[in-house]
């Protein structure tokens, strides 16, 4: 016990309990299932697994138990109280008490017989960490007529830097997307045939060599960022459309194929929004599309969400905004520079006039923590120009392109410093 005794209770035997100070933090717990007892707080890591909270047999009025939730995911997998032949808030065992809020705080105290146990506390803790915004962007890979593996880095301010010699192998067609949060990951592509090879990028713009590929070889996929340090690649074509995924972890490491949801297509663009969500959009299937779907914040993909704005493939997509906005733009409908703006819950809005040339199978990636950039593509000739895209999703006029000039070269956010 700790605290002085005017800040305990005294149970109904005449012991005094311990006041919330007093509480004997535990380990995080982990597995499935937990017995608990008074006087404790536990840490309630649902990362993997629901997890049941079986509580003591007995109590006495004054008993307390603190339950967190350590990785925010109780919204993902809950946990499930059984009060053990208690009562909990007047109910009795045969009753189920879930809870399945992230980032939720519930405190228990046990009032007697009659009540049992009551939640004294139940918060939801909503100022979650949020990423730290990207800083810098590369645009890399891609055909100026052959196959390519050159790169460009564009600094803070929105700035793309001359040609950089490019490491692993040369193609075109693949997707791109930040990971880790200050990081990037190229994926899958066309060198002739399709390919499952990625390349990782540090948080400083190199390049790495080829990573051994998993998941089905595709390429004109796109990829997206989610849950703040996490990644996945979706869709593509294999030679038919495909709607499957591969989730990428919070270190750059792809998961195998994860079944598909919605729309089998290709030739789309994804961008993450509201700092922990994707969002897929356009595309061709036996024509160009305009629905979207979107990714929640655990990387499962949703069915399809009819489209609003002008059906389109060869797209470009990147978030903006400092409360995590996303821009679709230009794309071949025929070749176009109409833009559609995402809100930070994910609705997409209609066409805005577009801005800078029009083009298609062009990059896009965010830079300077809540702004986008446009560049490269090919409007029947390869160009390298690019049009910054502001905090407000302005798009700007064109800038003359620095860098070989090229269809395909896909962009991705590296780095939280500026």
């Amino acid at each position: 016990m700790s605290g002085p005794v005017a800040n305990n209770v005294f149970r109904s035997s005449g012991v005094i309990a311990s006041a919330a100070g007093g509480l004997s933090w535990q380990d995080v717990v982990t597995a499935s299932t937990v017995t608990v007892s008074a006087g404790n707080g536990y840490p309630i890591n649902t990362t993997s697994n629901t997890c049941t909270i079986t509580l003591p047999s007995s109590a006495e009025a004054g008993d307390q138990i603190i339950f967190l939730d350590y990785a925010r995911t109780w919204g993902t997998y809950e946990i499930i109280i059984d009060s053990n032949g208690l009562n909990y808030q007047g109910e009795d065992d045969t009753f189920t008490v879930q809870y399945n809020t992230s980032g939720q705080t519930v405190s228990i105290v046990y009032s007697g017989a009659t009540v049992g146990w009551i939640p004294e506390s139940d918060v939801d803790v909503t100022d979650a960490p949020t990423p730290p915004p990207t800083q810098k962007g590369i645009f890399a890979y891609g055909n100026s007529g052959s196959y390519v593996s050159l790169s460009n880095l564009v600094n803070s301010s929105g700035v793309i830097a001359s040609d950089v010699t490019g490491v692993g192998t040369a193609r075109a067609d693949m997707a791109a997307t930040s990971y880790g949060t200050d990081k990037a990951i190229y994926g899958y592509g066309y060198t002739g045939s399709v390919v499952s090879i990625t390349n990782l990028v540090s948080s400083s713009g190199v390049v790495a060599t080829d990573t051994t590929g998993v998941g089905t070889a595709r390429r004109v996929l796109a990829g997206a960022t989610y849950g703040g340090d996490k990644a996945l690649f979706a869709y593509g074509l294999t030679g038919s459309n495909v709607s499957m995924s591969n989730l990428v972890s919070s270190s750059g490491v792809v998961a195998t194929d994860t079944t598909g949801v919605g729309t089998a297509r290709n030739a789309l663009d994804a961008a993450g929004y509201g700092d922990d969500k994707a969002i897929y959009g356009y595309g061709v299937t036996s024509g160009v599309v305009s629905m979207t779907n979107l990714v929640s914040n655990s990387g499962v993909v949703a069915t399809d969400v009819t489209g609003v704005g002008t059906a389109r493939g060869n797209i470009a997509a990147a978030g903006y905004g400092s409360t995590g906005q996303a821009i679709f733009g230009f794309g071949l409908s025929p070749a176009t520079a109409i833009t559609n703006l995402v809100t930070n819950v994910g609705v997409v809005g209609s066409d805005v006039s577009g801005v800078g040339t029009a083009r298609r199978e062009l990059g896009a990636t965010r830079y300077g923590g809540d702004k986008a950039i446009f560049a490269y593509g090919t409007t029947g000739s390869v160009t390298a120009v690019s049009n910054l895209v502001s905090s407000s999703g302005v798009v700007a006029s064109d800038t003359s392109g620095v860098g070989t000039a090229r269809w395909g070269a896909i962009g991705a956010g590296y780095s939280t410093s500026a």
